[in-house]
């Protein structure tokens, strides 16, 4: 049995190489832990056996599979967050390293010189506060199941537009 899942997610890496899609497996069972190794993210149930949490790249914490979209989730947010944060740190230090190299000074006067140590300072700092302010709104994310029963006790009616399926999950039973 174990081989067999394996082999599953061979060839479902074969299939998706075209795509540059990912297989992810989810598994609890040292059974498990080959084909957990073989896919492009392993997700190990924290309940499992040691040897699949070793195994795989994820580890949840509860046994709830909703985490599985939750993480995927959360991962794709975190990556965005990254992205932006990288943004504004080459954005505040393009836009002002020039100015504490004295851009200013043909337009300003030599008397601007004693400001530019104080300018320099304040860009960094903006900057940093800018990258762990943008960074500290990651906090605020809801997975999609808790916001769905946050709508139902308000009384909002739930469509299936609400939850569509972000990931395209391919599943192989056996």
């Amino acid at each position: 049995m174990p081989q067999e899942k394996e082999q599953i997610i061979s060839e479902l890496k074969k299939t998706n190489e075209p795509k540059k899609g990912l297989v992810a497996m989810v598994g609890d069972e040292i059974n498990d832990a080959p084909a957990l190794a073989r896919a492009d993210l392993g997700i190990a149930i924290g309940s499992g056996t040691d040897v699949a949490k070793e195994t795989g790249r994820i580890i949840l914490i509860i046994d709830d599979l909703r985490d599985v979209v939750t993480a995927l989730d959360l991962g794709r947010k975190t990556l965005s967050k990254i992205k932006q944060n990288l943004f504004w740190a080459f954005a505040y230090n393009a836009g002002l390293i020039p100015i504490a190299g004295g851009i200013l000074v043909p337009f300003m006067g030599v008397g601007i010189f004693g400001w530019l140590p104080m300018l320099a300072g304040l860009a960094m700092a903006m900057s940093s506060v800018t990258v762990v302010g943008n960074s500290i709104l990651l906090g605020r994310y809801k997975p999609r199941f808790a916001i769905a029963r946050i709508k139902r006790r308000e009384g909002h009616l739930i469509t299936d537009k609400d939850f569509k399926n972000y990931y395209s999950v391919q599943t192989a039973t056996r």
